[in-house]
């Protein structure tokens, strides 16, 4: 069984057959351990200039694309800033988007996230990411692109992304299934690592990103499918997904469009901002 939406992906090969046609973003971040718990981000900036698909210019996902006065690394930023950037990008409505990581693909998806909530519809990820991209023996550039701007308007859609209240609502509403995207010890509030507060949001159910892919791409169709059946993703008339920051959430919420479920928010705040108040609920065990 194939994806219901595969134009929402693109393998290396496709890219490599026309890349002067599309703009390509890299939008690599990586994460450490914060000794007082969560992760630090770190650019990957120094990383795409060692080294990135040939025109490909450079998404910084932790300065240019957040609200960074939350003080919670990652926060969605006002629309007309995210349309200034993406536009500063070369990025025009009629454009083809191709957004990949060199680390985790939950980079990609994430920035996929935001230009659809701008309401742009030619974004598709890199299926792989730079991985992928370098085991297909494509060339890898050093060069600066110098693409001119772009004339990006944004329609959004606000129904992409959901606050503390409505996770809050949600609770105990049957016709919600809440998500946590991160791993069942992390889920589970078992080890020494956590957000602040160890668990996970009160009623929600498990779905690490990680079961949603084999070999850093997702999962075929036909696998991805039963992943997401089995936890009752694909029959619930609303999807919430969270994680630490919104950021691996993505994978999740991204499977579920990949398979044509379209009512999936993501909860931006995630745990970074849920554990911030101790009268919001949470639970432990799996």
């Amino acid at each position: 069984m194939s994806y219901a939406h595969p134009e929402h992906l693109i393998s290396p090969t496709e890219l490599a057959a026309d890349l002067d046609g599309r703009r390509v973003l890299d939008a690599t971040v990586f994460l450490a351990p914060a000794p007082k718990g969560g992760y630090r981000a770190e650019s990957g900036l120094a990383r795409f200039n060692e080294g990135h698909i040939p025109g490909a210019g450079f998404l910084d996902l932790i300065g240019d694309a957040s609200d960074t006065s939350t003080g919670l690394g990652f926060t969605l930023p006002p629309v007309a800033h995210l349309e200034r950037l993406f536009a500063r990008l070369g990025v025009s409505n009629d454009t083809e988007v191709v957004l990949y990581s060199s680390g985790h693909m939950m980079w990609a998806t994430r920035a996929w996230w935001l230009l659809r909530y701008c309401g742009h519809r030619r974004a598709r990820v890199l299926n792989g990411g730079l991985k992928a991209w370098r085991d297909d023996g494509h060339p890898v550039s050093t060069d600066a692109a110098n693409h001119p701007a772009g004339d990006f308007k944004a329609t959004p859609d606000a129904a992409l992304f959901v606050d503390r209240d409505a996770v809050l609502a949600a609770i105990g509403d049957g016709e919600v299934c809440t998500v946590n995207a991160l791993s069942p010890d992390v889920y589970a509030g078992e080890g020494d690592f956590s957000y602040g507060r160890k668990g996970h949001i009160a009623g929600s159910i498990n779905l690490h990103y990680d079961d949603l892919l084999d070999d850093d791409c997702f999962k075929e169709g036909a696998a991805l499918r039963e992943a997401l059946s089995a936890k009752g993703l694909l029959a619930a008339p609303q999807v919430i997904t969270y994680c630490g920051g919104g950021i691996s959430a993505t994978i999740d919420a991204f499977a579920c469009l990949l398979l044509g479920k379209t009512e999936v928010a993501v909860y931006d705040g995630s745990l970074a901002e849920w554990v911030r108040d101790e009268s919001l609920p949470m639970e432990t065990g799996r």
